[in-house]
């Protein structure tokens, strides 16, 4: 259950249909992320610059400062992208590995934005307390943040892909018994996202492994599960 999501959700990676929402997401993920780190170096340039010997100095920290803030943002806007995308990607993965299973009831686009939106506003504004302990206690902000995205991160996404079958009150059952696979995932995910090019494939891969930690703990529910 901890490594059979991941493992499952790369070797997909090539599957056609899979393979178009992962361009289509990659994309918005690069442009997005690219105008980030623009808009943020930008500000530093243009809000704080200083004249002196020292300020070509202080413009090169500020704009290294921007882009790891960029960085830090990341994670939110690739929550935002992969639950929009969640019902593409979770159907891919049911036609390949869960045909089983009952069809699901397939959430509407407004929701899915809505849940997406709900999911990287909660991860912005826990990342913003995580950035604010890492510049007062350097190191511990760094592990709180990744603490606090693997948790929120995990959560999110595992809620988006199981209202798809499941009521809101089976999902928080279902949560509770399968936390420690969702806590799991979301370390994988939170730990990616640090990782240039790699976090790319975030929003894809982390929904593609929420589907298989819920529809494997579904397919051993038995049947009647999931309709």
């Amino acid at each position: 259950m901890f490594f059979l999501p991941l493992s499952r959700a790369l070797s997909q990676l090539t599957d056609p249909v899979f393979f178009g929402v992962v361009w289509r997401s990659v994309l918005l993920s690069a442009l997005c992320f690219a105008a980030l780190i623009a808009g943020a170096i930008w500000s530093v340039h243009h809000l704080f610059a200083l004249g002196g010997p020292l300020a070509w100095l202080i413009d090169a920290l500020g704009s290294v400062a921007a882009a790891v803030l960029a960085l830090w943002l990341f994670l939110p806007l690739a929550a935002v992208i992969g639950t929009f995308y969640s019902e593409r990607i979770a159907a891919a993965v049911e036609r390949r590995y869960y045909p089983s299973l009952a069809l699901p009831r397939p959430a509407p686009v407004l929701a899915q934005l809505r849940d997406g939106l709900g999911v990287g506003l909660r991860l912005l504004g826990l990342n913003v307390v995580a950035l604010l302990v890492t510049v007062f206690i350097p190191g511990i902000g760094l592990i709180l943040g990744w603490a606090i995205a693997s948790w929120a991160f995990g959560r999110g996404l595992f809620g988006a892909v199981a209202l798809r079958r499941l009521t809101p009150s089976e999902v928080r059952a279902a949560y509770r018994a399968l936390w420690p696979a969702i806590l799991a995932q979301g370390g994988v995910m939170a730990a990616a996202a640090y990782v240039p090019m790699l976090n790319l494939l975030i929003p894809v891969v982390g929904v593609a492994m929420m589907v298989h930690v819920l529809d494997r703990a579904l397919m051993e529910a038995g049947p009647g599960r999931g309709s």
